[in-house]
């Protein structure tokens, strides 16, 4: 038995692995501290731990399969994630049994999760995962030919139909999320650089004038938060300030080691154990915790684009830079949340946040990490040393 483990440790990246973990084992006393001081009971604490303890396992199950192979199987995930997805787009509180199929999970016409009896689950977060290893394929079989005319625009499908999907089903933030990965992955699969800053302006010319010309597009709590960011002392936007001006205050009053995490005065900060999870910790751990957090996030964004650059392949690059992608623009834009910088839009904070569901699939992106890299020091033990 220990002589496998002993193995397995060696071919794989288990220091990237122990990171992840260590990740999940403050959340979860994060969410038993808050669990005891404010929500009165553990119930997060426990479905984060169970989701932890799963996704390790399913971590290892996939660091054992070859990434090629799961990426060739694009039509069976893709038909799994998405047909899972697509109900959500027409179907809203549909109640089957003990299933309810397009459920509101936040209250605010968010209709993208399952609900299964008590356990909720969000189809987005596997069609995540398809969505990266289906790209990776897609560019890498256009490996110096992405910049073609006929190339460009089937991809530009594959990267702006998902988010537009997602962006149906109410779920803005993690539609920006899928965009922000297929842009990166665009980038990183050799878009030109003229493309690149041209498409970026062209998007952030035509999205202002598309809400000039049709300013309802957006819902009116998305543009009143957009506005609470730029003018957070105007009295009649104090409802949608208030959770953003208590993660500050939370994050302000934390000091250097923070309030205790089972004793002092906590600041109460509204869905605390979701979206602003990082404001907690900074009230309860101080600067040393929220710098933890953040020196272990930055960690595995740097490492997954090591196990990147190390990649025996094209596919395997790919694959890596669109996780990197994933947990980089998500804590962009949940940190932004917390610090103010950024409206209100439904981030979670990988491997920190409260959610059965995106912990399990984090972790699925971790396995497949896992795999490139052991694809990638098998390869390099079978070519010896260069001579």
């Amino acid at each position: 038995m220990y002589p496998l483990i002993r193995q397995y440790l060696r071919r794989v990246d288990a220091p990237y692995l122990a990171l992840c973990v260590l990740c999940s084992a403050l959340s979860v006393v994060a969410l038993v501290s808050l669990g005891q001081s404010q929500l009165g009971s553990n119930n997060k604490a426990s479905v984060q731990l169970i989701a932890s303890l799963l996704g390790v396992m399913l971590a290892i199950v996939f660091s054992t399969v070859d990434y090629r192979a799961l990426a060739r199987a694009w039509p069976l995930h893709a038909t799994v994630a998405w047909g899972l997805v697509l109900p959500t787009l027409f179907l809203r509180n549909v109640r089957f049994g003990v299933l309810t199929v397009g459920y509101d999970a936040g209250g605010t016409s968010n209709y993208s999760w399952y609900r299964v009896g008590g356990m909720t689950f969000q189809p987005a977060e596997l069609a995540k995962i398809s969505f990266i290893l289906t790209l990776a394929l897609h560019l890498s079989a256009l490996r110096g030919q992405v910049n073609r005319p006929k190339n460009l625009l089937g991809l530009l499908a594959h990267v702006i139909l998902p988010p537009f999907l997602i962006h149906l089903q109410g779920d803005d933030g993690t539609a920006l999320v899928f965009l922000g990965i297929g842009l990166i992955m665009l980038y990183a699969g050799g878009l030109s650089h003229a493309l690149v800053f041209g498409t970026l302006a062209a998007g952030a010319a035509g999205g202002a004038a598309l809400l000039l010309l049709r300013p309802g597009l957006l819902k009116g709590y998305q543009f009143q938060r957009i506005l609470a960011i730029l003018t957070p002392e105007d009295p009649a936007l104090a409802d949608i300030t208030y959770q953003q001006n208590k993660g500050a205050m939370a994050i302000g009053t934390g000091g250097l080691t923070g309030q205790g995490l089972f004793d002092g005065d906590h600041i109460f900060v509204p869905n605390a154990w979701n979206d602003f999870i990082f404001a907690y910790i900074a009230n309860v751990l101080g600067f040393v915790g929220a710098a933890a957090v953040l020196a272990l996030l930055f960690t595995l964004c740097l490492r997954t684009l090591q196990t990147a650059l190390r990649s025996a392949d094209a596919l395997g690059r790919l694959l890596c830079t669109g996780i990197f992608a994933a947990l980089f623009v998500q804590c962009v834009i949940n940190l932004g949340m917390n610090l103010q910088v950024l409206p209100v839009i439904g981030v979670t904070l990988p491997f920190f946040s409260a959610g059965g569901s995106s912990v399990v699939m984090v972790y699925l992106c971790v396995g497949l990490v896992l795999s490139v890299g052991r694809q990638a020091r098998t390869h390099r033990l079978q070519a010896g040393p260069v001579l």
